[in-house]
């Protein structure tokens, strides 16, 4: 069974999510050659404060 984990800093909308969802599992499906039913994907959603970029957090201007 397949698991993608992705993080990524909060602010996407639901939309987005699902899209991302629906993408990578079809490029498990098909790279790994698994049943779609096997496939789990997490999103992991990171507050800008916790995430940091050249000694910042990304919250910073």
């Amino acid at each position: 069974m397949p698991i993608v984990q992705i993080q990524l800093a909060e602010g996407r909308s639901v939309e987005q999510k699902k899209k991302i969802i629906q993408e990578f599992t079809t490029t498990i499906v098909q790279t790994a050659r698994v049943p779609i039913d096997s496939v789990r994907v997490i999103l992991i959603e990171v507050p800008p404060v916790h995430w940091g970029i050249s000694g910042k957090t990304k919250a910073e201007p």
